[in-house]
């Protein structure tokens, strides 16, 4: 049989469990990406020179070196200065820096896209640049840049098979340990393919619905 359905039913639990590290790896990468990306803006937006230009040039030498290097450079490198990661923890800090990086740019478009009038104004009233940006820039900045941070959420999911490259037992790593076991790879790939194809549509319909109701919100 090209398809064999009973072997089909006897995976997926198997493949179900490892999607839960997939899941996991992606929501934790996430929020590394999403709060180190608007850091990382906020500091390159700075007046102070000696603050800017060095976190511009960690946004590009990370933004313009490949993911994987990184992945293994962290897991490999590090305990070299004396900083041992396991796998997991590794693999989600590699992609959370990653992706950082190119949200940081997002985040500040959507923070240039701001009325020059309003930061002045803020500044005529003595806000401070913490309240400014809490209170008045962020809160009109993030709302149009949810696709595209979506985007990247979507992004970094599909990433998570290069986790298996430092033996982390996500989706596709398990999926390809079941395929060697017999030399049938046909249902576990499919199977893999289709539970990126659910949560990907999931993750795009959760987004769409963020981003209604942050404009419902404003308006």
């Amino acid at each position: 049989m090209l398809f064999d359905w009973d072997y089909t039913f006897e995976i997926l639990p198997i493949l179900a469990e490892a999607s839960i590290i997939t899941v996991n790896a992606t929501l934790l990468g996430f929020v590394i990406a999403a709060s180190l990306g608007l850091i990382f803006a906020i500091l390159r937006m700075s007046d102070r020179w000696w603050i800017s230009l060095p976190i511009s040039a960690v946004i590009e030498f990370i933004r313009s070196t490949p993911i994987l290097i990184q992945i293994f450079f962290i897991y490999f490198v590090f305990p070299e200065f004396g900083v041992t990661l396991d796998a997991f923890t590794a693999g989600v800090i590699a992609l959370g820096l990653h992706y950082g990086a190119y949200c940081s740019e997002i985040y500040r478009a959507g923070m240039e896209n701001i009325p020059k009038g309003q930061w002045e104004a803020c500044t005529a009233l003595n806000l401070s640049p913490y309240v400014t940006l809490r209170d008045i820039i962020i809160p009109q900045a993030i709302p149009p840049i949810v696709p595209a941070l979506g985007n990247y959420l979507i992004a970094l999911f599909k990433e998570t098979p290069l986790l298996s490259s430092i033996a982390v037992l996500e989706l596709m790593q398990m999926a390809k340990i079941l395929g060697s076991e017999n030399f049938r790879y046909i249902e576990p790939i499919t199977i893999v393919g289709l539970f990126f194809l659910f949560f990907s549509l999931v993750s795009a319909l959760l987004i769409k619905r963020v981003e209604y109701w942050l404009n419902t919100r404003r308006g």
